[in-house]
């Protein structure tokens, strides 16, 4: 039996792929041979650096501009996407919004919610009815350390990233024995955007890299190689996991 990360001739969705962990991941796909689709909130239809990327990479690329703290963008989208053969759905879009729980906006925590919970599975239910006629697919969620532990003064993202987790186990029960596998990936602590907060304080910084086996910040890079894993034909009997890619944080 030969085993295969091969993604010719696949047509792969990325959601949040104008930077970051997005990016990396779209670019991986692209160079394992897939057509990428890169949805982003202010993606231009052409010119922008994902697209030059995976055209390098030899790819077909398409872009769409979708807010996903709209729910309904995000449900057009969906039946924009409906129409197509996706192969690969990568739910990567998210925002993170930091404060302390007591005085936590819940204008916050709901835009959260919203974005990095509600609208992937608005989304999913779209994209996957179409793998599932067709009896072939692979969603793949981006998770957090978050869904393992608890954060500090990121209630709403620390409860979307644990239902992210949840809606990854729930989706494949159901959808492994249609011909769809549902997994997630967990960074680690990866020096993007997202965590630039952490980078700029000095004393958490510091606690972070001391917790990490491998001693560094993660790149997004490093999440290219899981994310053409869970892609490929190679994870075929692979449902419902949440894999983490965090230099060893977990372990510690």
């Amino acid at each position: 039996m030969s085993v295969s990360f091969s993604l010719e001739g696949r047509l792969s969705v990325v959601t949040g792929a104008s930077r970051g962990i997005g990016f990396a991941m779209a670019k991986a796909l692209a160079e394992a041979g897939s057509d990428v689709i890169a949805v982003s909130a202010s993606i231009p239809a052409s010119g922008s650096a994902i697209g030059d990327a995976v055209e390098a990479a030899g790819r077909r690329f398409e872009a769409i501009a979708c807010n996903f703290a709209d729910p309904a963008a995000v449900d057009e989208l969906g039946r924009t996407l409906a129409g197509r053969p996706v192969d690969v759905l990568v739910n990567n879009a998210g925002t993170i919004e930091r404060a302390p729980a007591v005085t936590h906006p819940l204008e916050l925590w709901d835009r959260v919610l919203t974005v990095n919970l509600s609208s992937q599975f608005r989304l999913t239910q779209a994209v996957a009815a179409g793998m599932i006629e067709r009896g072939r697919g692979k969603v793949i969620f981006t998770a957090s350390m978050l869904s393992f532990q608890g954060g500090v003064n990121v209630p709403g993202y620390t409860a979307a990233k644990s239902g992210v987790a949840g809606l990854t186990k729930a989706l494949a029960n159901e959808w492994a024995p249609l011909g769809v596998n549902v997994n997630a990936i967990a960074p680690g602590y990866i020096a993007t955007d997202n965590t630039q907060a952490l980078q700029d304080d000095p004393v958490r910084s510091r606690s972070i890299l001391d917790r990490i086996p491998a001693g560094r910040w993660g790149e997004a890079d490093d999440l290219a190689g899981a994310t053409v894993f869970l892609a490929s034909p190679a994870s075929d009997y692979v449902d419902g996991i949440i894999l983490p890619v965090d230099g060893g944080w977990l372990g510690r």
